[in-house]
């Protein structure tokens, strides 16, 4: 078997940046084999200026809405931004499937192996067959009242059907489940029905992106009425709890699932505690995940990071659509980050780039660092952070 030797003026494992003096070793079907000093490493190493990673991990994305790229303006604040999304969906399908396959080509270009992507339809499905990328496919339910609550997960059990149809006939590494859009679209039933559809799966949640959807749970009005308005609703149809709306759902879900928090941008302390504790009783795992160049664009605001670094909250990195970023790639995210907050350590965003979110996945028996047996794809970053994939 012909190998691979890797030598760059740093190696970043998945855990912790190696100095130069390393050399990576891989076969030739991209299997990690070791990391050897290079004095051990024997000849035909190439090598690189830059930092050698382990392929990226886009832990949020919606692949499905890559024909909105330069449709809806930047801040505009999250409500107009998603009447927008509603009302500018409507592109032909030719078009759509023509961007859907631009953009996949994009992300595996920039590094990334794996992505949590967000589907309200089975629209990206022609392409994820063919990708060498590896798809955890959220199929996001909306269902805004308990009377639609049925009809609602019926109709999206069909999409995720056809998933899980293609999962079985062309590619056994997809993982799919339903999940629920967001708080301010997801009814008390609809969350109970997802909740029993989803026992130890790995699923996904927008949260509290906005002030408005915790003011919705506290006293039943606010700014989201606007949109819930779009869809013929005078009032809230949600529970007045009293409470945040992190606090309102979470404990509907008790069935083991792993749960990535999606945005973050307006989440307090107590609930990051509180989300972080829930979790250790009744989940699998909370993951935190940041999309600041879709927060940026859509609310020019940015999440809470040191607070969440504070309260150890496991944080992994999205990209979130082409409606609400310039581009699908975890390099820029990762440059955004050290732009906005430059005293966090590149060693640590890289760990939520990588290891963090194929935890968060459930892909880290293949994915994510540099270690033996696993296949995590190998990128080349320079010191502008520019990603070049190697392997």
């Amino acid at each position: 078997m012909n190998y691979f030797k890797f030598q760059a003026e740093k190696i970043f494992d998945g855990y912790e940046i190696l100095d130069g003096t390393h050399v990576l070793i891989a076969d030739s079907t991209g299997s990690i084999v070791e990391i050897l000093p290079e004095a051990s490493a024997g000849d035909d190493i190439k090598k690189f200026k830059g930092i050698l990673s382990p392929g990226f991990i886009n832990a949020h994305c919606h692949l499905e809405l890559s024909h909105l790229k330069d449709v809806i303006p930047p801040h505009t604040g999250l409500i107009p931004f998603l009447l927008d999304v509603v009302g500018k969906r409507d592109f032909p399908m030719d078009v759509i499937l023509d961007r859907i396959e631009k953009a996949e080509q994009e992300m595996w270009e920039g590094g990334i192996v794996a992505v949590g992507d967000i589907g309200n339809t089975a629209n990206t499905i022609s392409t994820k067959i063919k990708s060498k990328i590896l798809w955890n496919n959220f199929v996001e339910v909306l269902s805004f009242t308990d009377e639609k609550a049925s009809q609602m997960i019926g109709h999206y059990s069909g999409v995720l059907a056809e998933f899980e149809k293609a999962t079985t006939s062309e590619n056994h590494q997809f993982k799919s489940s339903l999940v629920p859009h967001a708080p301010y679209s997801v009814s008390k039933s609809t969350f109970n029905m997802i909740n029993e559809m989803t026992a130890n799966k790995v699923i996904s949640i927008h949260n509290q992106e906005n002030q408005a959807e915790d003011e919705l749970y506290k006293s039943g009005t606010g700014d989201y009425m606007k949109f819930l308005g779009k869809f013929g609703l005078e009032k809230s149809p949600f529970p007045i709890t009293g409470m945040s709306s992190l606090r309102s759902y979470l404990p509907l879900f008790n069935r083991h699932q792993r749960i990535l928090l999606v945005h973050n941008t307006f989440i307090p302390e107590e609930d990051i505690l509180f989300a972080i504790n829930y979790s250790r009783e009744k989940l699998a795992g909370i993951h935190f995940c940041l999309c600041v160049n879709a927060n940026l664009y859509i609310e020019n605001k940015m999440p809470p990071i040191r607070m969440l670094m504070e309260n150890d909250a496991h944080i992994v990195i999205g990209t979130d659509s082409y409606s609400s970023n310039w581009q699908l790639s975890i390099a820029a995210e990762i440059k955004a980050i050290r732009k906005n907050i430059p005293t966090i350590p590149l060693q640590t965003i890289l760990q939520w780039a990588t290891i963090n979110g194929a935890k968060a996945l459930e892909r880290d028996d293949i994915l994510g660092s540099f270690e033996k047996g696993k296949k995590p794809g190998i990128v080349l970053l320079d010191d502008e952070l520019h990603p070049t994939r190697l392997l």
